[in-house]
Formats: C-alpha cells, sequence, structure tokens
C-alpha cells in the first residue's frame, strides 16, 4: 500500500487535525450577528450563546481526556482516523439542528474530535520529526489552524448572503469535507516511530526512521536516532505503569505544570475573545452590517499570515524567547485597547439590537482600538499560538507523552469553555475592563515562562527528557546534547563541550 514517509506530507495530512477546529471557531463567529440564524434559535441571549459556543470545547475537553488511552493501546494513527468519526457526525447534526439544544448537542461532538486531535497531533508529528524540523512542523498544526479559520470565514460570510436557514446549514455541512479528507489521508501515513518501538515492533520503527531520513540504515544520522529510542525506552521502562497521579509527583511535576500553563496561558492570554467574538468588538468600534464582517475576516487573515514566520522561523529563534516577545506585546495591545475604550468610550444600553455590546467608541479611538486587535492577534499568531501546541509535544516522556498531551491540551479546553460563557457576560457588564483582565494575564504569563520554561529546540526527544530531570535552572546554559544524552539513571559528573567551559552534574531521579 501507498504510504508516505515525507515529513512534510505527512505533517501537512495530519495538520488537517488542525484546519478542523479553525473552521469551527470562525463558523460561529461569521453567524453570531447574521439574522438568518439568529431569527432561527430565537435571537439567543448572552447567556445562551455562551453555551452555544462553550459546547465546542466543552466536547474538547472530553476528546482530549480520553485520546491519551486510545492513541497508547491502538497507535497514533488509528486513534486520529477514530477521531474523525465525531467531526462528521457532529457536522451533521449542527448543520440538520432543529433547535438551540440539537446544536449545542452536534458542537459537543464535532469538539470531541477537536480536542482529541489537538492533543495527539502535534504528539504524533513530535515522534515522526527529525529534530532539526520539529518545530516547524508541529507548528503547522496551528497554521492549519489559521487556515481553516479564514477558509470557513469566507465560506460563511459567502453564505450569510443567503437569506434564509440555508446559510448556516450549507456553511455547516461543509465542514464535513475536512473531516473525510483527514480520516483518508491518514490512512496512507506511517504509524509512529516511537509508539511501535514502545511496543516492541523495532524492525517496522526502524524501518520507518530510515525511510524518513531517507539514508542507509547504517547512517549515522538512523543510527543515532534508533540508539536514542533504544535508551530512552530502557529507561521509560524502569519507571513503568505511570498514572496521571505519577505526573504530579517529584519526577515528572515541573513537566507536568510547564505543558498544563502553556495551555491555560495560551487561552487565558484572550486570543478567543478576539476569535470568538470579534464582531461584537468591532461593534464597539462603530463598525456595522458587512463592513463590519470584511473587517473582522482582516484578522484572519493576519492570524495566518503571521503564522508562517513563526513556523519558519521557532527552531531559530527558540521557545523561550518566542513566548516572552509574545506575552509582553500582547499585554501592550490589550492595555492600549482598554484605555482608548475607556478614554474616548461612552456607555450604550445597546448597539444594533445587540445587548450584549453596551460600550461604543467613535472617530479615530475607533481606529486605534482596531489597530491594536489586529496587533494583538498578529503577536499572538507569531508566539503563542504555534508554540504552546509545539512545547507539550516536546516536554513530556514516552510512557505519558500520549496522557500528559492530552491533559495539557484538556486545561486549555476546559479554560476555553469557561471563557466562551465568561466573555459575552464580561462585555454586558464590565465593558472595557474586560481587556485589563486579559492584560494583566499576558503580564503573568511572561513572569512564568521567564522563570521556569526550559529552552528545547534543537534536541532529540531523549535529551529534552533529560534536561528536565538534570535539574539545570532555566537561565543557566543547558548541558550538551551528548551529556544529557548519556543520562542513563547513573550521576554524571561535570561534562562540559566546545560550548561551554562550566560544568554539570545530571541527576536521575527515581519516580516518586
Amino acid at each position: 500500500m501507498l504510504t508516505f514517509y515525507n515529513p512534510y506530507i505527512i505533517g501537512a495530512i495530519s495538520t488537517m487535525g488542525g484546519f478542523l477546529f479553525g473552521t469551527d471557531i470562525s463558523s460561529i463567529s461569521a453567524f453570531i450577528g447574521v439574522d438568518a440564524y439568529k431569527d432561527y434559535f430565537g435571537h439567543p441571549d448572552d447567556i445562551v450563546q455562551g453555551g452555544i459556543t462553550a459546547a465546542m470545547p466543552g466536547g474538547a475537553f472530553i476528546g482530549a481526556n480520553v485520546a491519551g488511552y486510545v492513541s497508547n493501546r491502538f497507535g497514533r494513527k488509528p486513534s486520529i482516523i477514530m477521531a474523525t468519526i465525531f467531526w462528521v457526525i457532529g457536522c451533521a447534526l449542527c448543520s440538520a439542528a432543529q433547535s438551540v439544544g440539537m446544536l449545542v448537542v452536534g458542537r459537543l461532538i464535532k469538539g470531541i474530535c477537536v480536542g482529541w486531535c489537538s492533543s495527539q497531533v502535534p504528539v504524533y508529528l513530535a515522534e515522526q520529526s527529525p529534530k532539526e524540523i520539529r518545530g516547524r512542523l508541529v507548528g503547522c498544526q496551528q497554521l492549519a489552524t489559521t487556515i481553516g479559520i479564514l477558509v470557513m470565514f469566507y465560506v460563511s460570510y459567502g453564505c450569510s448572503f443567503i437569506k434564509s436557514e440555508t446559510s448556516w446549514r450549507l456553511a455547516w455541512g461543509l465542514q464535513i469535507i475536512p473531516g473525510f479528507l483527514l480520516a483518508v489521508g491518514m490512512i496512507f501515513c506511517p504509524e509512529s516511530t516511537r509508539w511501535l518501538a514502545a511496543h516492541d515492533r523495532w524492525d517496522e520503527a526502524e524501518n520507518i526512521v530510515q525511510r524518513i531520513y531517507n539514508q542507509p540504515i547504517d547512517s549515522p544520522q538512523v543510527q543515532a536516532e534508533i540508539k536514542e529510542m533504544h535508551e530512552a525506552i530502557r529507561l521509560e521502562r524502569e519507571a513503568a505503569d505511570v498514572t496521571y497521579m505519577d505526573m504530579f509527583r517529584a519526577r515528572l511535576i515541573t513537566r507536568t505544570i510547564a505543558g498544563m500553563s502553556a495551555q491555560l496561558w495560551s487561552q487565558l492570554v484572550g486570543v478567543n475573545v478576539m476569535m470568538y467574538y470579534i464582531v461584537d468588538i468591532f461593534t464597539m468600534a462603530g463598525l456595522t452590517g458587512n463592513t463590519n464582517l470584511v473587517s473582522s475576516s482582516i484578522q484572519y487573515v493576519i492570524n495566518f499570515v503571521m503564522t508562517i514566520p513563526a513556523i519558519l522561523f521557532v527552531d531559530r529563534w527558540g521557545r523561550r524567547i518566542t513566548l516572552l516577545a509574545g506575552s509582553a506585546f500582547m499585554a501592550v495591545c490589550l492595555f492600549t485597547v482598554a484605555g482608548l475604550l475607556a478614554g474616548y468610550g461612552h456607555y450604550v444600553d445597546e448597539l444594533g439590537g445587540n445587548a450584549d455590546v453596551r460600550w461604543v467608541v467613535t472617530g479615530p479611538p475607533s481606529k486605534g482600538v482596531i489597530a491594536a486587535c489586529y496587533l494583538f492577534v498578529a503577536a499572538f499568531a507569531v508566539s503563542w499560538g504555534p508554540v504552546s501546541w509545539i512545547y507539550i509535544s516536546e516536554i513530556f516522556p514516552l510512557p505519558v507523552r500520549a496522557n500528559a498531551a492530552g491533559l495539557a491540551t484538556a486545561t486549555n479546553w476546559i479554560m476555553n469553555f469557561a471563557l466562551a460563557f465568561f466573555v459575552p457576560v464580561a462585555f454586558r457588564n464590565i465593558q472595557w475592563k474586560t481587556y485589563i483582565i486579559f492584560g494583566v494575564f499576558c503580564i503573568a504569563s511572561f513572569v512564568q515562562v521567564f522563570f521556569t520554561y526550559h529552552e528545547t529546540k534543537g534536541r532529540s526527544l531523549e535529551e529534552i527528557s533529560a534536561l528536565f530531570e538534570s535539574g539545570v535552572s532555566p537561565f543557566a546554559k543547558a548541558p550538551p546534547a551528548h551529556a544529557l544524552a548519556r543520562v542513563t539513571g547513573k550521576k554524571v559528573e561535570s561534562v562540559s563541550d566546545h560550548d561551554s567551559t562550566a560544568s554539570h552534574h545530571v541527576h536521575d531521579e527515581k519516580m516518586a
């Protein structure tokens, strides 16, 4: 059977899982202000609309928690294929929705697939990718999400000119197509080499490594990769039967906190305020009708365009500095929006029939609000957007990688779920102060990244695992790669190379 071994082709197919998530984001944001949608579902108020929006991340929370077990039991590839079943069923229910309840159930089922894929596609890609391009390939998950947002927004915008319920039914029904393409494409991708090795299917694993690198089996690069896999699996089997509770004990807790917080901050920095409710934000800035929708679409174009340099250069820039710069710039943008709204805006009972919009700003300050929103999206797209997914795919050891990625991703989705309810209520009650809250979260994310996140660029998954166990401070120059690769359960004394004259003492901690 035809099988693709080129890592870029594997990435293009598997990251279709991110595309699915993107289509869901803009399929809601494009219709919340459309009469055909509002009339059919009884003009949902802020609580009901929050529930409709939150149904997807609620399902994603379930999917992220289930995915790890299924992925470990049956394999990364079958797991991703299984997830698409939920997507197709959910899309069909949404397209055929007869009530708010049916729409919520459909979005919940779709969400199971989104959470499933968002936790396992980065794991699959990280385990398949040569370390030199791992960040680039895993980051393509976020690039695919931005493409999905952009494509679906314009599909929905076009459908919005249909002056009946057919507008949203057609748009949501078309979402079935990328789910089908993901399922078919994954059939022609190889299974994860790490998963095969962990299940003692070494012949298959070594054959796939050779084909991915496109080098003879006895080449130094292929042999080094295979040797690292052997050593990592030997070490991890000494710490077998790891439970979820073990992830919060001595050996793994640093990584668990890093992974969960990366996903937590990716939501709390405020991006979904911009993604789900951009139409409401631009209504506050005085835009209405098609002008609002077209202006809203510009942020999706920015999101896509600015994700590209992140994908191309994240393996050169590094993870830490990218996250730090993103947090700082986003905080400035959010405080700017809050300042302009507070200083030049005023309270209204409602605007354009939308009771959730109770603050409006006009004139030049409104243009400043729009510009700051665009700059915020650009900063997120080049930093937290892709890097939060890259980081969680790298930092966990093999036996817990699928479960830990699921746990971290579940943190993302439960926060996404909560924010879907919070934002419309916040816009109604505290207006511009909403942006101050998210600006403070950006500052908090900067502080945590600065003090606790290790740099992982350019290292194999096995070296990263050893780095976290080494006790080296995130501020210190990390031990050289060959030193980390030698962590085998014994003390490694005073190892240095041409990049460092300092001595490093690396210890392997036993599972607490």
